[in-house]
């Protein structure tokens, strides 16, 4: 009996020691890195939130006259400490990419339809500020601001040569995935500044396959991932659909990943994995939480070599540059 003892507790000191994050290495990078959602943005409410709702008719009041997908917004983020800033793309008409967050051009223009059933010159006449407001429509603080501004890709890349996107695709048309991979293959320049895409599964894989020194991910990637990485992680195996890939984690479920956080990132690191922390998840928020407050860069690890996502680096970034 007194051996039956001896070797289990010998077994569950391995099991102990093999997935242990006390034991194993600690990244050598002292500084949190950064990836900006959106760039500095209106912030919104997000009591209620569903995949079609209108966020610009539910704005805090401002505090600055910046919006998302501009190359205000991302110059913004990238002085306030971002490494990385995440920009929407939809196709258009004639063959080009806008810099832009909806399907629809009625929540935030002064325009109606579907995004990318629109030419460039279309999108180019509309006024991107003018449906925000922050008192259910009584004033529009930036109507006027923003007309002519939604960017075209390449222009808007352009003016940050040397600077990195994380590039979102809106759609699932494997179609937009050929499109962007032959931009890449036109202006090969243009891949030292793609740090990602994410997305539609469709054209995100489609990029993938053909640029393989690009990273990325899709829900049903991560979702995989993260269920295999829980259920046999702790034999160290790291799973195909984590390997060379974004894992993204929610900064609440951490906890419950093998090893969390040393030998979790050591383990990802040597699978060519990428990790992104993400901020607390919340089941009734379809939208992308992140690393927003004070208090949950307390769930940052204090030695972290991947990317955190934050949908407020105007106030994260300078918090954690002057903690550093």
């Amino acid at each position: 009996m007194k051996k039956r003892y001896v070797i289990a507790l010998s077994f569950l000191t391995v099991f102990w020691a093999w997935n242990s994050s006390l034991l194993a290495p600690a990244p050598k990078s002292e500084k949190v890195k950064l990836l900006s959602h959106r760039g500095v943005h209106q912030t919104f409410d997000r009591e209620g939130l569903k995949n079609d709702t209108c966020t610009a008719t539910r704005i805090f009041p401002p505090t600055h006259d910046l919006i998302e997908n501009t190359p205000q917004s991302a110059a913004a983020a990238f002085a306030a400490g971002a490494h990385v800033v995440e920009i929407d793309i939809h196709p258009t008409t004639d063959g080009k990419f806008v810099v832009f967050h909806d399907w629809n051009v009625d929540c935030r223009t002064d325009g109606t339809g579907v995004t990318r059933q629109k030419s460039l010159t279309e999108l180019k006449k509309l006024d991107i500020g003018f449906g925000y407001t922050a008192d259910k429509g009584k004033t529009f603080p930036l109507r006027g601001k923003y007309v002519g501004g939604m960017p075209e890709l390449s222009a808007f890349l352009a003016e940050f040569p040397e600077q990195q996107f994380l590039i979102n695709f809106k759609s699932n048309n494997v179609e937009e995935g050929k499109a962007f991979s032959k931009l890449l293959v036109e202006f090969p320049h243009v891949q030292k500044q793609v740090f990602g895409v994410y997305g539609g599964s469709a054209p995100t894989n489609y990029v993938l396959e053909q640029t393989p020194t690009i990273l990325g991910y899709t829900k049903p990637q991560t979702k995989q991932c993260l269920i295999q990485y829980m259920a046999y992680g702790w034999t160290g195996i790291v799973p195909q659909s984590c390997q060379n890939h974004f894992v993204a984690v929610p900064a609440n479920f951490a906890w419950a990943l093998w090893g969390w956080p040393n030998r979790f990132q050591q383990r990802m690191r040597n699978a060519g994995a990428q990790i992104i922390l993400l901020g607390p998840m919340s089941l009734d928020d379809p939208g992308s939480t992140g690393i927003d407050t004070i208090e949950h860069t307390n769930l940052i690890p204090n030695r972290f070599d991947g990317y955190v996502w934050t949908n407020r680096i105007e106030l994260i970034g300078p918090h954690l540059n002057l903690k550093s």
